[in-house]
């Protein structure tokens, strides 16, 4: 057997694992989603971490797996999240108490 041949066997054998995996917690989320009453509430961290996956989806196949919410939704978050880099141009502002000048501490 000749290493690409070798190489595309294992290649089908993981694809096949991974859609299946795909398909099994598609289910799972599904079922999950049916059993639960009302909208769940997602921390800023869960919408930034669905944010950033959706950035490498294409958008057809967000809509195909998205339950938690509508793959615009996710989209706006992902701006938002973008949008939200640290600045780094300044020093941070020192926290606390105002520095006392030394005539007031002596005097």
């Amino acid at each position: 057997m000749s290493w690409k041949k070798l190489l595309e066997s294992a290649s089908e054998s993981l694809n096949d694992h991974l859609r299946l995996r795909n398909d099994y917690l598609m289910a799972e989320n599904c079922i999950l989603r049916n059993q639960i009453d009302g909208r769940g509430q997602l921390t800023d961290h869960e919408r930034r971490e669905l944010a950033e996956i959706r950035a490498k989806l294409v958008k057809q196949a967000l809509r195909e797996i998205a339950t938690v919410a509508q793959p615009d939704t996710i989209l706006a978050w992902n701006r938002k999240f973008a949008n939200r880099k640290v600045d780094t141009s300044e020093p941070p502002k020192s926290v606390g108490r105002l520095r006392v000048d030394k005539e007031i501490k002596t005097g």
